[in-house]
């Protein structure tokens, strides 16, 4: 028989068990519950990530480069007779006009979409009635623009959805916004041309256009018009490809700023 002394201390030794067993419940748990929020955390944060990623794959790529300047120019007509120049860009509001001297005067509009510059360009020195569109071939096929006209110096946008078709030939909805702020809405078709493309709007206007990469630049004003598409290099350089006048044949043109 247990003396009544006995019976107290396994008393105090069972409750002392009992407490160590309720500080190890409480401590797991909280381990349990801490790893549950990291893992949450992760989760939240790779979720950031991903969506961040997503609308950075659609996105037009930011250009900070200053165009302005002047330029000396080499380079090929479509026939690959060489020439030299001159070229000067001047800001104009949305906008830049181009004025080169090679052999003879020329004057165009340029409007800058991510690293590439698209300008239309007429003999003399007056281009009016030359525009140019600037296109951002996006990931679905759709085309995102920024468009100008000689003597304009405001710019505006135009986004065209594929409806047929494959890579940058065949049908499309746009909708656009002109420079005083109206909008407008009109089917495009996009045609292959030799080493360019014939771009047709139902407004009765039409272009051609040289793809570059997932750029293209459309010159519009008919074959009094011509048009180039530039790279702008790291070092400022101007990495262009021109056409125009009513040819499906291309030149080269490179400017380096003086």
């Amino acid at each position: 028989m247990l003396r009544e002394s006995d019976m107290r201390i396994r008393s105090s030794i069972y409750a002392g068990i009992a407490l160590i067993l309720l500080v190890a419940c409480v401590v797991a748990c909280k381990s349990t519950s801490n790893s549950t929020s990291s893992t949450q955390t992760a989760n939240s944060t790779t979720n950031s990530s991903t969506a961040t990623s997503s609308s950075t794959d659609t996105s037009v790529p930011a250009t900070t480069a200053n165009i302005a300047g002047k330029y000396n120019v080499t380079g090929t007509n479509p026939n690959s007779a060489p020439y030299r120049g001159t070229l000067e860009i001047i800001p104009h509001g949305d906008v830049y006009q181009f004025r080169w001297v090679a052999g003879r005067q020329y004057d165009g509009v340029g409007v800058v979409n991510g690293d590439v510059v698209a300008v239309a360009f007429a003999d003399g020195p007056n281009g009016k009635g030359c525009g140019v569109i600037n296109y951002v071939i996006r990931g679905d096929g759709s085309l995102l623009g920024r468009w100008g006209n000689w003597g304009t110096d405001e710019a505006g946008n135009e986004d065209a959805t594929r409806t047929s078709g494959s890579d940058l030939v065949g049908d499309y909805n746009a909708i656009g916004k002109n420079p005083n702020g109206t909008s407008y809405k009109v089917q495009l078709k996009v045609e292959p041309a030799g080493n360019v493309h014939r771009f047709v709007w139902s407004n009765n206007t039409d272009g051609v256009g040289i793809k570059r990469g997932n750029h293209v630049a459309v010159g519009i004003g008919g074959t009094r018009c011509g048009f180039v598409a530039y790279e702008i290099k790291p070092d400022g350089t101007l990495d262009g490809v021109w056409g125009g006048y009513g040819s499906d044949q291309t030149g080269t043109e490179t400017a380096a700023k003086q």
